[in-house]
């Protein structure tokens, strides 16, 4: 799964690397080191214009963690922060939001854990790891997003009746990945995000096709400090290097 991860670029730049032609400057997240479920992150998508038809490419925040829009409580999106390639075109969750509402969502890398035996007088623990692409540049993973009305506020029109949510599509681990965990996020190569975005390409296996592993498999993996492993902590210091084991970090 892709539990954790990293979005550090500004909005501005987010908008010029996916050409997005909407997005509200006045909306702010701050660059996080520590990305977990239930946050609000940066998304892009398309989507027409209620008065006009238009599709438009935009920038928004979305909560991680897809909420069906049948689903009885936002509390269900925190069991649904990843949504696997193999049956996402099929699953009563995500079928709906895969076949009309896909996005991407960038990232600079993604958070994994090993599970390391007692050994040499250490404990067994879960190491982290940072997994990145080699060239340092941006992943723009692929998700689907989706919008959950809450019943307990009465008026359509209040901002607070209405949470736009998402998940990430992952599959089977590979290359330096898969080395440490089974499951890794899918991504989209900048030459099929229109594709990709495209609310009226509804084709499931041509979707599919679409996908890639994270910059094709060349991927950098480095053990970084557990203070990543607590949600509340967060800032650049969470990718220093791991400590020796045996040591405190």
């Amino acid at each position: 799964m892709c539990g954790r991860y990293v979005a550090t670029r500004s909005p501005q730049d987010l908008a010029g690397l996916f050409h997005v032609s909407r997005w509200n400057p006045e909306t702010l997240l701050a660059p996080s080191w520590n990305v977990a479920p239930t946050d609000d992150v940066w998304a892009v998508l398309e989507r027409a214009d209620r008065a006009t038809g238009e599709v438009a490419r935009q920038l928004r925040p979305l909560r991680w963690g897809l909420v069906p829009s049948w689903a009885k409580s936002l509390s269900v999106g925190s069991k649904m922060i990843n949504a696997r390639v193999e049956t996402v075109h099929e699953k009563p969750a995500y079928r709906r939001a895969f076949a009309k509402r896909r996005c991407l969502l960038p990232a600079d890398g993604f958070y994994e854990w090993q599970q390391l035996p007692a050994e040499g007088g250490a404990k067994a623990r879960k190491q982290p790891y940072f997994i990145s692409p080699e060239d340092g540049g941006l992943m723009a993973m692929a998700g689907l997003y989706e919008f959950w009305r809450d019943p307990e506020v009465a008026a359509d029109d209040d901002p607070a009746a209405w949470w736009a949510t998402c998940t990430i599509i992952t599959t089977e681990a590979t290359d330096a990945a898969g080395r440490i965990h089974p499951r890794m996020p899918l991504t989209v190569s900048p030459a099929h995000h229109e594709a990709w975005l495209d609310p009226a390409h509804q084709d499931s296996d041509e979707l599919r096709a679409l996908l890639d592993t994270p910059a094709d498999g060349r991927l950098h993996t480095r053990a970084v400090t557990t203070a990543v492993n607590n949600v509340r902590n967060n800032g650049p210091h969470l990718l220093d290097e791991a400590p020796p084991a045996g040591t405190d970090g």
